[in-house]
């Protein structure tokens, strides 16, 4: 294989200045060397791939699902959106999630790979929801999968507890179920997540995140929680759970029980953005010197969906407060981990948009009024190198150069056209128009490249 023309950039190389051709044999560089195309070949562009530190394998496409329904792929067509509330999101899943078969789980699970494979993903986190209706259907769906894909993809798995695990009639079936499925399965899942929010008091909210450092360190498993996920002021009976979560993971000695690779994220978490600037400095202070692997990941799609409803009380019905995480400003101001994810796909947490998240980093410009240069090379990473840091995924992303014997297998690869062809007018001559070229960081996120110029290097 020769790559010619080839610009690198990666974490630690913003601007690739210099041309290479590069061949590679067996996924390493056998030789590199200044190019001698760059007047001859349109450029290419080696750089990190991407990754999904946060998405849900067992529920994408349940609203955009094109089989027809039969015994093994149920009908959920009425199931669509009418409010788009997330009292509605939760209602309707649970629906859905009394119709799953092993089929549909894996149709739509393994739709949700091959797409973002295409995207340019090689590692992600995937949420399995489990609970008294779902049994083990998931998991052992996630983990045909994850065999099936492993030459391909990274999958870490997270069994997951989107319901209430404390509180609530079927409480302690679901925590039953979530601790079965660990035993049994060890081997095969890396993370635990809850969503402590859903029980019906604080004090419940506290036990759930409790129970569950408990049991991640019981197994060795990476902590994700699902928090904080409102936009009410805070008050001395409504702080934000993320916390409690620092204290108890302090209280149950994470730093001295829990293996030394495993990290603990917090999705969602759009009450922070309620917080004044004093109250974020001592959060991020309290992160930073407690030591712990804590990362933010932003869920900007399902967040501006969900967040912000007006309500029948207000006097200005079209005003909209938004809340996600700033992603950008946790990083650069306040000093703390921090990442973006997709979410959902295509199901009535998350009815629009793809598993792209070159696309998402190209919302977060907008979302998070992030435009400049280094903000790129941040939202790039923040879909790559910051988010497989967030899940403990193990990577080579700060290249300084191309050295002979290196591999360079995972590493995303844009390849850009020399011109766009189009239909010829009245005389019939093709029109060939001169391609623009993504060479940037900038280039990539602000204007993201076709999903035919992406490749990964095997």
């Amino acid at each position: 294989m020769k790559l010619n023309n080839v610009i690198l950039l990666s974490e630690n190389s913003a601007l690739g200045t210099n041309r290479l051709d590069i061949d590679i044999e067996d996924g390493k560089v056998r030789r590199v060397r200044a190019s001698e195309h760059v007047a001859s070949e349109p450029p290419k562009v080696l750089l990190p791939a991407l990754c999904h530190p946060h998405i849900h394998l067992d529920k994408p496409f349940i609203l955009t699902c094109s089989n027809p329904p039969s015994e093994n792929y149920p009908d959920y067509s009425d199931l669509l959106p009418e409010t788009g509330s997330f009292e509605e999101a939760l209602l309707n899943t649970s629906k859905a999630k009394e119709r799953y078969s092993e089929e549909d789980l894996y149709l739509r699970g393994s739709q949700l790979l091959a797409e973002s494979y295409k995207y340019g993903v090689t590692s992600l986190r995937a949420f399995v929801e489990v609970d008294h209706v779902t049994g083990a259907l998931p998991l052992i769906t996630a983990i045909r999968l994850k065999s099936e894909f492993s030459h391909l993809l990274e999958i870490q798995i997270c069994v997951f507890a989107q319901d209430p695990l404390f509180s609530g009639t079927y409480g302690e079936a679901n925590r039953s179920v979530v601790t079965s499925l660990l035993k049994d399965h060890a081997r095969s899942v890396q993370a635990l997540g809850t969503t402590p929010y859903v029980e019906e008091s604080r004090e419940k909210s506290l036990q759930n995140i409790e129970w569950a450092i408990k049991t991640a360190v019981r197994y060795g498993l990476h902590l994700d929680f699902h928090l904080d996920y409102n936009l009410s002021q805070p008050s001395p009976s409504n702080q934000p759970l993320t916390f409690s979560v620092i204290e108890l993971l302090q209280k149950q000695d994470w730093l001295g029980l829990a293996d030394k690779s495993k990290t603990v994220v917090l999705g969602h978490c759009t009450q922070l953005t309620t917080l004044s600037n004093s109250d974020l400095e001592r959060l991020a202070r309290t992160i930073i010197e407690s030591r712990l692997p804590i990362h933010f990941v932003g869920l900007p799609t399902s967040d501006m969906f969900m967040m912000g409803r007006s309500t029948s009380a207000t006097n200005t019905p079209q005003a909209r407060l938004r809340g996600t995480l700033q992603v950008p400003s946790l990083i650069k101001d306040l000093g703390m981990s921090a990442c973006i994810s997709v979410n959902n796909v295509g199901n009535a947490f998350t009815p629009f948009g793809t598993s792209d998240p070159l696309q998402l980093a190209s919302w977060g410009v907008g979302v998070y009024q992030a435009g400049t240069i280094s903000d790129a090379m941040m939202l790039y990473g923040c879909v790559s190198w910051l988010a497989k840091k967030a899940i403990g995924v193990e990577q080579e992303t700060g290249y300084r150069a191309i050295v002979e014997g290196q591999s360079l297998q995972g590493m995303l690869l844009i390849s850009n056209k020399e011109h766009t062809r189009l239909p010829g007018g009245a005389n019939g001559s093709e029109l060939k128009i001169p391609a623009r070229q993504w060479t940037s960081f900038k280039d990539i996120v602000w204007d993201p490249p076709d999903v035919e110029l992406r490749s990964i290097i095997i």
